[in-house]
């Protein structure tokens, strides 16, 4: 699968990608190498320009869930409404849908903050709220794009954990785009590490650890090992411009 732009820009090129159901996927690359590109491709929000995209969701539902880098929460209102905002727009009246938002804010902790407005909370806590609300129609799939790129390390970790503890509690396929090697390790069942200039996979990686990950992980000879691989990964990865 390809897709170029109408000023000749080649995004992507010969990508060969399977997301696997259940998987925690994460795309690896600098800048300019067409991560974005391919969530926004299998989002529906772009259209390849060669080659095939399947989808194998149900039709009936709501079969994607996306999760940007600013959480893009309406301002003026309450991070209840935020949430319901999926609900209301498939035509689920507030009360019925109080009961599923209450519990999906109680999924991401937020549950003394229902009646909260994005400027009374902290980063972390609208990026909870911002992924409360593509969780909410419990979509089988969530693509999450650099969703903690702009957060504090300690509160990046802490989301990290509890991204993990909600694909676990709910079984959701996730794919993840980071820069952060280091990120991608902790969270990923595989990693697919992209070259750019055209935006293409040079190579793929298993992260074998076992759910729960935390601390232990974190600290561990194995993590550190697939953290220098994965570096090494992105290093190959960035040298190879091609002319």
């Amino acid at each position: 699968m390809g897709k170029t732009y109408r000023n000749g820009t080649v995004a992507l090129a010969g990508l060969d990608l399977e997301v696997r159901a259940g998987e925690f996927l994460t795309l690896l690359g600098p800048s300019g190498c067409g991560k974005s590109t391919i969530l926004r491709l299998i989002a529906g929000l772009d259209r390849a320009s060669s080659g095939v995209l399947t989808r194998s969701f149900d039709a009936g539902r709501a079969s994607v869930g996306f999760v940007f880098q600013d959480p893009t929460l309406m301002p003026w209102a309450s991070v209840f409404d935020n949430v319901f905002l999926g609900l209301r727009l498939q035509g689920l009246s507030r009360s019925d849908a109080t009961p599923i938002v209450n519990d999906v804010l109680a999924l991401v902790g937020l549950t003394s903050f229902d009646e909260a407005f994005p400027r009374e909370l902290s980063g972390g806590m609208r990026m909870r709220a911002s992924i409360a609300r593509a969780l909410v129609l419990r979509p089988p799939l969530l693509l999450m794009d650099e969703p903690f790129a702009a957060l504090d390390e300690i509160t990046r970790f802490k989301l990290n954990d509890d991204l993990l503890a909600l694909q676990g509690e709910l079984g959701t396929t996730i794919v993840f785009v980071t820069h952060s090697v280091y990120e991608s390790v902790y969270l990923s069942s595989r990693i697919v590490v992209m070259a750019a200039r055209p935006g293409r996979i040079v190579k793929e990686m298993a992260i074998e650890a076992p759910a729960p990950r935390g601390k232990d992980f974190r600290t561990s000879p194995a993590y550190a090992l697939a953290c220098v691989q994965a570096s090494e990964a992105l290093q190959g990865a960035m040298d190879q411009v091609l002319p």
